[in-house]
């Protein structure tokens, strides 16, 4: 056998591509039925309103199996757990690829939908693994990953939607999903590091059922009417549901969520300006397609295809990809809540002048590569916050949670912005089409949520100005006090790769001690 230092050396060499390449996989799924959504009720011979459950089972489920797949990546394996969730979406692809029919569709689109604890899970695979020199950039990039593989998955998915038949969108995604899991079982060791302790059976149930009711009126608001007594009674429901749960999970021994970690002002503040991040990124997807497609009759349609719109919208995805490392830079000089602020002041600036750039193919190209460049800044610092507030033990379930939040941020844009465009619309024929106005107005609220944002991150501590770098018990709090110089940055790299190896000869390492350099509980 080599010795670990070799071994470590190897495996950190494939780590970040491989973990960046399961979490582009998972984003790819998520978006590629987006091309085909408007012909989703011919396709499946159903309804618009029953056609609509092809997105929300998948949203319903993402949100729910994310925290829970950090908790079991946390308590038995990350990588284990990784591998699991991707092979739920090759079998949820599969489900979908071979039918026609509703029921099936929606079941194959929900177990796909497990597939999103991938990210969070490879984000905490690369706390344990790599070294603090690598381990920001790494981060940013992993963290950046839903963005960008949505963002290039697109045109792709416009070009199989467009020319071949629809199914193999989803023998597609099956097929990269299974060269993802092969990647990952070849090349990504397991994390040596346990959380002791039992699955939270109950508290599971709780948090599930909580997101449902939350979750459900806030996509089907629309069809259903915000007003009803159905979307009022979920809304009621999942109030109540999340009271009880918080209270259990506040005296459980082994919690699914540790809510008084989740209560620190960091980890708190940053989860919070997640979903306002998640709002404001969704808006232009729900946009500039409906801009780039509708005839050039409207007045303010560019008249472009499928496969046209999607390459508009790639660029963004793009953009993500290249400003990880720019963020991570930033984020070591200045420190994440810097980087997160930054990145929502360029998205806040980028949706205000959206407002004047409609007008062209170019124009909306640009816009891409602008919002971008604030998402991927700020969706980098995340994780930084995230990790810089909890112990390694803690980093699968507390980046499972901050996925989560970004979720809630997407959908409550996809409602709120539907909403908006529902109502400011014009008449184009036989049907009624978005107008310009409405457009704008989708983008001011995107920027309102930037700005929000942007006031809950200027809260954050200052003091921390980077994650703990190293996922080792054995870490000591002299080297994370001072990450900015070299000979303790240094020390803390041998020190983490000499625990590393210690762990993997000696067996699953326990729970890391409590970092006293983090801030005390709210």
């Amino acid at each position: 056998m080599r010795p670990g230092g070799e071994r470590a050396r190897d495996s950190g060499r494939w780590l970040v591509p491989v973990l960046a390449f399961g979490g582009i996989s998972v984003a790819v799924m998520q978006t590629l039925i987006v091309p085909v959504v408007a012909q989703l009720p011919a396709l499946l011979d159903t309804s618009t309103s029953n056609a609509s459950w092809v997105i929300t089972s998948t949203l319903l489920s993402g949100a729910v199996a994310t925290p829970i797949m950090g908790r079991l990546g946390d308590l038995y394996g990350k990588r284990r757990i990784m591998l699991l969730s991707l092979g739920l979406m090759v079998l949820g692809s599969l489900m979908c690829g071979f039918t026609s029919a509703l029921v099936p569709m929606v079941a194959g689109r929900a177990v796909q939908g497990f597939a999103m604890g991938a990210i969070p899970l490879g984000i905490s695979i690369m706390r344990d693994e790599l070294p603090p020199e690598r381990l920001g950039s790494a981060m940013a990039f992993m963290s950046s990953s839903l963005g960008v593989g949505g963002a290039l998955g697109m045109p792709l998915a416009a070009w199989i939607a467009q020319y071949t038949d629809w199914h193999v969108l989803f023998f597609g995604a099956a097929g990269i999903g299974a060269v993802a899991m092969l990647l990952v079982a070849l090349l990504v060791p397991e994390s040596p590091l346990r959380t002791p302790g039992r699955f939270d059976v109950l508290g599971t149930l709780g948090l599930s059922a909580g997101l449902v009711t939350l979750l459900l009126p806030v996509s089907k608001g629309g069809d259903w009417g915000w007003g009803s007594p159905t979307v009022l009674g979920l809304f009621g429901s999942s109030l109540v549901i999340f009271l009880l749960w918080g209270l259990f999970e506040l005296r459980t021994r082994d919690p699914l969520v540790d809510l008084r970690t989740t209560a620190r002002r960091q980890v708190l503040l940053t989860n919070l300006a997640s979903i306002m991040v998640g709002l404001a990124f969704y808006a232009l997807t729900l946009v500039l397609p409906q801009v780039l497609q509708l005839p050039v009759a409207t007045g303010y349609g560019l008249g472009q295809s499928m496969v046209v719109s999607g390459l508009c919208v790639a660029p963004m995805g793009l953009a993500m990809m290249l400003v990880s490392s720019l963020s991570a830079r930033l984020s070591r000089a200045r420190g994440p809540k810097v980087s997160l602020m930054t990145g929502l002041v360029i998205l806040a600036g980028s949706y205000l002048l959206g407002t004047l750039l409609l007008g062209a193919v170019w124009q909306t190209v640009v816009l891409s590569v602008l919002i971008g460049v604030g998402i991927g800044i700020a969706y980098s610092a995340m994780p930084a916050l995230i990790l810089g507030a909890v112990d390694p033990s803690e980093s699968g379930a507390a980046n499972g949670l901050n996925t989560l939040m970004r979720s809630i941020g997407t959908s409550t844009s996809s409602a709120v912005v539907g909403v908006v465009l529902a109502h400011m619309a014009s008449p184009l024929g036989a049907t009624r089409v978005p107008n310009l106005d409405g457009f704008r107005t989708a983008f001011l609220i995107a920027a309102g949520a930037a700005v929000l944002g942007l006031l809950i991150a200027a809260f954050l501590p200052s003091s921390a100005v980077r994650p703990s770098p190293v996922a080792a018990p054995e870490q000591a709090a002299p080297e994370q006090a001072a990450p900015e110089q070299a000979a303790p940055v240094r020390a803390a790299s041998e020190q983490a790769g000499g625990a590393r190896r210690a762990a993997r000869s000696g067996g699953a390492a326990g729970a890391a001690p409590e970092d006293p350099s983090r801030e005390p509980v709210c």
